[in-house]
């Protein structure tokens, strides 16, 4: 069988690919350099709820959360955390912040009530019921904060016609393994340039569970938290029905931290495969057209192909340098840490295969439990699955 024809394919996918690069640095730098809402100057600013479900002793976990209680925000602030479990070792963290700022009003919610398959959101809907102020913030447990990232939210939501805000993320490496350093350059090198190629050219309407703020009158209008109960991608989820009330979902132009603590290639392979399913559900065109942001994994495979000629290492060459190029454009704009450049051809591969088995199958696992993922993104247990195929028909 012939197959030279198939290398010309992938070097020109790999071409596009660079050039997808190249445009999202300069989307990169243009986004975080626009202008940002500001709260006037002495007016009094409207009270808020943070809401952080939890689940486990995550690394690191003290330290993230802490950032959201050294806010210098001039209104009432309220923070409620959620656990399923009394004995969720969570539970201890919560007490150590509890100590360290009495002056904070800090709630915790232990209720083990399940109200739909996604675990998140049924912490969610049980904690909602101590929700007290006008406007809920709520943010994944892994982020991490600057002082003034409530005033900036604020602000953002604050502007007419916005309905919900949710932030952009980087990786921080939670420790100096290659694997933790692996998952934060998948963020900032996969992550970061997709969203910013999509939101720059009106293709995508993302919303992220590292920050989610609206208003507690917005959130009963859409039903509360039982809308998106069995969702895997629930955030996208609150995301479109925040839009549903009539208004859009602002990124503001900076980035917050995503704490990276894998320590082993499974769970950077568990929690990457995740992502990607969720992107393929909510959005399966674009997921498979993202397949050109793979520039170098791509050129590599055109060069072994036979037909190769001989300028298909330069194509390899030419996508790894627009990869670095992207990472350092990137760490300049969000002020970010230099990662270690080496390690990118490994990202990159290893993208490429996860990206590629993303295809195969809709089994995910997430906080130890695993799931199957249905044709419309809705989340159902394998235990459940297992009961149905047991249970004898009539």
């Amino acid at each position: 069988m012939d197959l030279t024809w198939l290398s010309p394919i992938f070097l020109l996918l790999a071409v596009v690919g660079c050039l997808y690069g190249l445009v999202s640095a300069w989307l990169g730098g243009r986004f975080a350099a626009k202008s940002a809402p500001r709260l006037p100057e002495g007016a009094a600013r409207p009270s808020v709820t943070i809401l952080k479900p939890l689940c486990g002793l995550e690394p690191n976990l003290y330290q993230n959360l802490e950032t959201f209680c050294r806010q210098v925000y001039a209104g009432p602030v309220q923070i409620v955390f959620g656990v399923q479990n009394a004995t969720d070792p969570a539970v201890g963290v919560v007490e150590r912040l509890r100590s360290a700022h009495p002056q904070l009003a800090i709630d915790l919610v232990i209720d083990a009530r399940q109200h739909g398959s996604n675990r998140k959101v049924s912490n969610l809907i049980n904690m909602s019921e101590r929700i007290a102020h006008a406007v809920i913030v709520l943010a994944d447990s892994d982020m991490v904060v600057a002082p003034d990232y409530l005033e900036r939210l604020v602000a953002e939501l604050s502007q007419p016609g916005v309905t919900g805000v949710t932030c952009l993320y980087h990786g921080v490496p939670a420790n100096r393994g290659v694997y933790a350093h692996l998952s934060a350059l998948a963020i900032d090198v996969q992550f970061l340039p997709n969203v910013l190629m999509g939101t720059g050219l009106g293709l995508a309407k993302p919303c992220f569970g590292s920050t989610i703020a609206f208003t507690a009158e917005s959130l009963a209008r859409i039903g509360g938290f039982q809308r998106i109960r069995n969702d895997l991608a629930d955030d996208y989820e609150l995301g479109e029905a925040l839009r549903g009330l009539g208004g859009r979902v602002a990124i503001p132009n900076f980035s917050i931290g995503h704490t990276c603590v894998d320590t082993e290639i499974s769970g950077l392979w568990r929690h990457e495969l995740r992502w990607n399913r969720t992107i393929r559900n909510v959005d399966p065109a674009g997921y498979a057209g993202s397949v050109v942001t793979h520039a170098f994994p791509l050129a590599l495979i055109g060069a072994l192909l036979p037909g190769a000629g001989s300028g298909a290492l330069a194509v390899a060459a030419l996508a790894l340098a627009c990869r670095i190029l992207l990472c350092i454009r990137l760490e300049r704009a969000f002020g970010l840490q230099p990662h270690p450049y080496w390690l990118l051809p490994i990202r990159d591969i290893l993208s490429f295969m996860n990206f590629s088995w993303g295809f195969v199958s809709g089994a995910v696992t997430w906080k130890g439990h695993d799931y199957r993922v249905v044709a419309d993104g809705t989340l159902i247990p394998e235990a459940q699955l297992s009961k149905d195929a047991e249970a004898p028909t009539a």
